[in-house]
């Protein structure tokens, strides 16, 4: 099967646009065009990706999985473009990561920014993706060295613990629970929580732990990442239990972190392709994020 670029430029357009009227503007063609574009697409995949259904098109489960595939098709596309441009220019390589989101949308912006401070000419490509996706970049030496959730579910990198830490309750800091040293299932009985999604492995293990003492939650609002628990949360939707670096990164007066107990391990894995050596720049960048690492756990929890 040859692999046509505009096709599935065409096929991710539609994605994001949802329709084809709306793709065929992203993409300054016609619908028409945009239309017979897809049905070669689907000639060449032998599978079919879009319903057709009273002038809408609606992926089906196929498309869902093309999608993620052309997604790292085009990071690799445009990846072999960059490094053909840098080359000829004659700079550097510079250094490429993947986060998982606890780590990727604060923590790890600080680590860029000291690492820029000592490396001003150096480039630093941060993608912030869930796990499993930095698992796949790791695997395929998309990038130096990624962060990711254990357990793991692919193999091709080489693992190390960066994090062993635990999940700690945000709350206002006039909540009544604000005066504990450290919250137990028993302690938010009757209380208005704000909860993971059930997708989220730490929601499976918090649920077996209220469930074992007896307790059920009021969990009124869920979400898939901590950080916009925290932000419900410092406007009085409740209170959460979120992963420590979160809480490092939004802490300010208006919340407190306290240790939850019985512990729901926080387990951070740095990951690096297996088959190539870390860079110099990628050793720095990993040295500076332990150090905040170390620094962020001290300050939750002390």
């Amino acid at each position: 099967m040859s692999v046509n670029p505009q096709l599935y430029t065409a096929f991710q357009a539609i994605m994001r646009a949802g329709t084809v009227s709306g793709a065929a503007e992203l993409l300054g063609r016609s619908q028409p065009a945009v239309s017979r574009m897809i049905d070669k697409l689907e000639d060449s995949v032998g599978v079919k990706l879009f319903e057709r259904r009273k002038g809408r098109v609606v992926p089906t489960h196929a498309a869902h999985l093309l999608l993620d595939e052309v997604e790292r098709l085009f990071v690799s596309m445009a990846t072999l473009e960059d490094f053909g441009r840098r080359m000829a220019l004659g700079q550097d390589s510079g250094v490429g990561v993947a986060s998982l989101p606890a780590l990727g949308l604060d923590f790890m912006p600080e680590v860029v920014a000291r690492f820029r401070a000592l490396r001003p000419q150096a480039r630093v490509v941060l993608n912030v993706r869930m796990s499993v996706t930095v698992e796949k970049w790791v695997a395929t030496q998309q990038v130096d060295f990624g962060l990711a959730e254990t357990p793991f579910q692919l193999s091709g990198f080489e693992t190390r613990i960066f994090a062993d830490s635990s999940y700690v309750v945000a709350m206002p800091a006039d909540h009544p629970l604000a005066g504990l040293d450290e919250v137990t299932p028993a302690h938010l009985n009757g209380v208005d929580f704000v909860g993971w999604t059930p997708a989220v492995t730490a929601r499976r293990i918090f649920d077996d732990i209220m469930q074992g003492a007896g307790v059920v939650p009021q969990m009124l609002v869920e979400s898939t990442m901590s950080a916009p628990m925290c932000s419900l949360v410092r406007r009085g939707l409740g209170v959460a239990v979120v992963d420590p670096f979160t809480a490092w990164a939004q802490r300010d007066p208006s919340l407190v972190f306290r240790p939850f107990l019985p512990r729901i391990p926080c387990r951070i894995a740095l990951l690096q392709p297996e088959t190539r050596n870390p860079t110099a720049l990628a050793e720095d960048l990993i040295g500076l994020s332990e150090t905040l690492r170390d620094e962020a756990v001290t300050e939750i929890f002390d």
